[in-house]
């Protein structure tokens, strides 16, 4: 497999889950995602936590990329963690996020089997690397 192949066989969901309507940077990312030749789907705004699991199986992403600014990560994170767990997508899924997260918060999240938390300026070079290396093939 070459490595245009390689990238391309990349699915990736960018979502936003809950109330929070700021998506430029879920914007930002998925044109950076589309433009390192990713398949991206993007979710649209105010998304539950179910919804977004659902998108995630539905599509087979090897990448679910969660954007999230309200402050409300702990919460509607772990959920989104459960429910891939019970369709068995978990293990198959690199969960990202990306937002505003506290170093305490994100080192909970990781806990929680978030792979990587990127915060606002992280070179998108470092976020599609990242993924490069990390995303589940399937």
């Amino acid at each position: 497999m070459s490595a245009d192949q390689e990238q391309q066989s990349i699915r990736c969901l960018v979502a936003k889950v809950g109330l929070d309507g700021h998506d430029r940077g879920a914007h930002v990312i998925a044109r950076a995602f589309r433009d390192a030749g990713f398949e991206v789907i993007s979710s649209g705004l105010h998304n539950a936590p179910d919804e977004i699991v659902q998108a995630a199986v539905q599509e087979d992403v090897n990448v679910l990329g969660i954007s999230i600014l309200s402050g409300a990560h702990n919460t509607l994170v772990p959920k989104v963690i459960d429910g891939l767990k019970e369709y068995d997508a978990f293990e198959d899924t690199l969960v990202l996020v990306g937002g505003v997260v506290p170093d305490d918060d994100k080192e909970k999240l990781k806990e929680m089997g978030v792979a990587e938390v990127f915060g606002p300026g992280t070179p998108m070079e470092e976020t599609i690397e990242f993924v490069r290396e990390n995303a589940p093939q399937r």
